[in-house]
């Protein structure tokens, strides 16, 4: 049965997400610094959005700087996100195909959106030592994951954060477009490059390839 957004139940203090969490100096003082340009942006860590227990995850990059750094959700309000959420719901994770606000009613079912870090980079580039200290809150999304769930890696730095997650090898799995891992639990990761501006822009990323990742997820969900 399809699962709608609810929030995770709580294990501990802070252990899903923090939405102070300042542990990342560089990333604190970089947002201290939008919010003085932006007061009415979002400014903070990033919560997750989605089902609690979903069969789907999508980990991306980070917050975009006038996307969910700016609207507090995950690939809302700027480019990114209007191929990610008009794929998921051609395939079925979403209720609407159109994101723009936090509020704006969409729902995603049986599906998860989370990134590697919750925090707007300086140049969405995010240091591995932030990506590090901010997989403490993946480790606890994978974990939360109905048995057999699919995630998908949207480009290298969110396919190396589920191999941290799960105390892979680095090299253990490697990245490439729609390629299938089998991750412990039973689980599987498929890759997809970022639906950033720069790939859809160039065509290394089109949207025909996009939704075959989708469609590949669902069918694997489908058994």
């Amino acid at each position: 049965m399809a699962r709608i957004a609810d929030p995770l139940p709580e294990r501990g203090p802070g252990a899903d997400f923090d939405p102070g969490c300042r542990r990342c100096p560089r990333l604190a003082r970089f947002l201290d610094g939008i919010r003085r340009q932006h007061p009415d942006y979002h400014c903070r860590p990033v919560a997750p959005f989605g089902a609690s227990r979903p069969r789907l995850l999508v980990v991306g990059l980070a917050p975009g700087l006038h996307g969910a750094n700016r609207t507090g959700r995950p690939f809302t309000g700027d480019h990114a996100g209007i191929l990610l959420y008009r794929t998921l719901h051609g395939a079925g994770f979403a209720t609407r195909a159109i994101s723009v606000a936090a509020g704006d009613g969409l729902r995603l079912v049986d599906c998860r959106i989370s990134n590697a870090v919750k925090c707007l980079p300086p140049g969405n580039k995010p240091m591995p030592d932030e990506v590090r200290r901010c997989n403490r809150y993946l480790v606890y999304e994978i974990a939360a994951l109905a048995p057999g769930a699919i995630l998908v890696a949207l480009g290298a730095i969110a396919h190396g954060a589920v191999l941290q997650a799960l105390a892979l090898k680095p090299g253990a799995f490697r990245f490439a477009h729609g390629a299938e891992h089998t991750l412990p639990g039973g689980r599987t990761l498929i890759d997809s490059y970022h639906c950033s501006r720069l790939n859809t822009s160039t065509g290394r990323l089109t949207p025909a390839m996009f939704e075959r990742v989708f469609a590949r997820a669902r069918h694997l969900i489908a058994g």
